[in-house]
């Protein structure tokens, strides 16, 4: 997940409770990375306070290529505040979960948000997730903004005759 994007939701569930909308109970919250850039994983597996900056950071993912966060002290305090964790997933992982978004739900999910249901996967099977849980997954952007990493195959059509009946 973004960083920007787990401060900001913890920022609208307060403001959201100050204004009467909701109680005060909170979803656990999962902080999602890449393998190739992990710095908020390794610090919430080593119960650091602060996240050291991730040297050589890789991933086709780039909204999750933040090799040093600003706040990541903040993230890191709402992870263990909201009883979460935090995941990273390999690039394979991500291209697989885009896969299946787009012949599952016929999204196609940008890398950051391919990322999110490739954690799910992993946390479902670890047992970190149960079956009874409601889960949302945050898709951050579209894969429309990374096609020179993508392959698509678009079947040609030879006359407008061709097309199928919607």
């Amino acid at each position: 997940m973004l960083f920007r994007s787990l401060v900001g939701m913890a920022k609208a569930w307060d403001e959201a409770e100050a204004l009467g909308w909701i109680g005060a109970a909170r979803p656990r919250v999962v902080a999602v990375q890449a393998e190739g850039c992990a710095p908020i994983v390794r610090a919430f597996r080593a119960g650091e306070e602060f996240a050291a900056p991730w040297e050589e950071a890789r991933t086709a993912a780039a909204g999750l290529r933040v090799p040093a966060a600003i706040g990541d002290f903040l993230m890191l305090r709402l992870l263990r505040a909201s009883g979460g964790t935090a995941v990273a997933v390999s690039e394979a992982e991500i291209a697989a979960a885009m896969a299946e978004f787009a012949a599952t739900e016929g999204i196609f999910a940008s890398p950051e948000g391919a990322a999110t249901l490739a954690a799910a996967r992993r946390l479902r099977a670890e047992g970190w997730l149960h079956g009874d849980e409601e889960v949302v997954l945050f898709n951050t952007g579209s894969g429309l903004t990374l096609l020179e990493g993508v392959s698509i195959e678009i079947p040609a059509i030879a006359s407008l005759e061709e097309i199928p009946p919607i």
